[in-house]
């Protein structure tokens, strides 16, 4: 059964979803040509933990990082490295926290300088997904809506969903039930319900959706390199729009 959470609940999620927002807004000024995942990742614990909240990425299953940085052909999980970004980059910052018991997840991916024309498509297709997504997150329709809306809205653009890593139920947890498919017919699972809360978070990228997982045992590439991207949001489920947690001030 997906959890319904109360209003306390959701005051708290909000609150930590704030968290999420600030910590990308400023990593994205931040952000810049000769700058380092490790020094990103550094920054964004020091903001994380000054707000009173925990990076709950770090030591998830062994993950070392803060912050997921994902650069390029990295679709999620990239881990902060020594690895300059450089001009023409396109890097995706995953942010989790943990805020007086209760997590919050977002994520963006950032051009850096004058990217390709192809990767300005990659971005503006991923971004507007979640848009779709999100529009059909609402009670009284069925899990699969949100899945379809992504799927069907990047095909059109000539993308590809990635199969292998999907949205998620959060609470006290990082990741709840149910799993949410960025792929998948409509109308069908679960009904959604006022009160249920959700990241929903597409995965695109340029050429085949098949997956590579490297030596570090998180780094995830697509595995013909093409580029990809991830934008996410965690929202609340309402009768009408459902309400966004993760989307700033």
């Amino acid at each position: 059964m997906i959890p319904i959470k109360s209003k306390e609940e959701i005051a708290l999620m909000r609150e930590a979803g704030q968290i999420v927002a600030y910590v990308l807004r400023e990593i994205e000024k931040r952000i810049k040509p000769g700058v380092s995942g490790k020094e990103l990742d550094n920054y964004a614990e020091e903001i994380i933990l000054s707000k009173g909240a925990q990076p709950v990425f770090k030591g998830h299953k062994g993950f070392p990082g803060s912050i997921c940085i994902s650069i390029n052909e990295v679709i999620v999980h990239g881990v902060p490295s020594d690895r300059k970004i450089e001009e023409g980059d396109i890097v995706g910052v995953d942010v989790g926290v943990r805020y007086k018991g209760y997590c919050a997840d977002g994520a963006k991916t950032l051009a850096i300088g004058e990217v390709s024309s192809q990767a300005k498509r990659l971005l503006a297709c991923t971004e507007r997904a979640l848009a779709e997504g999100i529009r059909k997150a609402r009670a009284g329709g069925h899990l699969s809506d949100i899945s379809w809306a992504i799927q069907s809205f990047v095909e059109k653009q000539g993308f590809s969903v990635i199969r292998k890593f999907v949205g998620h139920g959060i609470g006290k947890e990082i990741h709840e039930e149910p799993r949410i498919p960025n792929f998948g017919r409509p109308h069908q699972g679960p009904l959604l319900k006022e009160g249920m809360v959700f990241c929903i978070e597409p995965m695109v990228c340029t050429g085949d959706y098949e997956v590579e997982i490297e030596a570090d045992g998180w780094t995830a590439r697509t595995r013909d390199r093409s580029l990809a991207a991830h934008f996410e949001h965690m929202v609340v489920i309402n009768k009408g729009e459902a309400e966004i947690l993760t989307r700033g001030e």
